[in-house]
């Protein structure tokens, strides 16, 4: 599959062309694996910016998917909100993450 175009940092540069497809390609070409846990997560952080209009903070994030913070840093072994945002064709998230 061709990629769209990216930035510097591996975003989308037209978010509007994300399919869970290029998402799923774009970790595959990043070398980064996303399982059923990681995708669920990329996913509802979509469904939190459809809903909200913004890239939700960690905290916000846990809250919204009832896990704790300190879990989400283990399963993405990084802050997780940059490639949960990444790989779900969302803005880059600001602040700490």
């Amino acid at each position: 599959m061709e990629l769209p175009e990216r930035d510097g940092d591996g975003y989308l540069a037209n978010m509007n062309l994300w399919t869970p497809e290029i998402g799923r390609a774009m970790a595959e070409a990043d070398g980064f694996a996303l399982d059923d846990v990681k995708w669920n997560h990329v996913l509802k952080a979509r469904e939190y910016y459809e809903d909200e209009s913004v890239v939700p903070p960690i905290r916000k994030f846990a809250k919204y998917l009832g896990e704790d913070q300190k879990e989400l840093f283990r399963i993405w072994m990084t802050g997780p909100m940059k490639p949960i945002t990444k790989y779900g064709g969302l803005p880059k998230p600001t602040g700490c993450v």
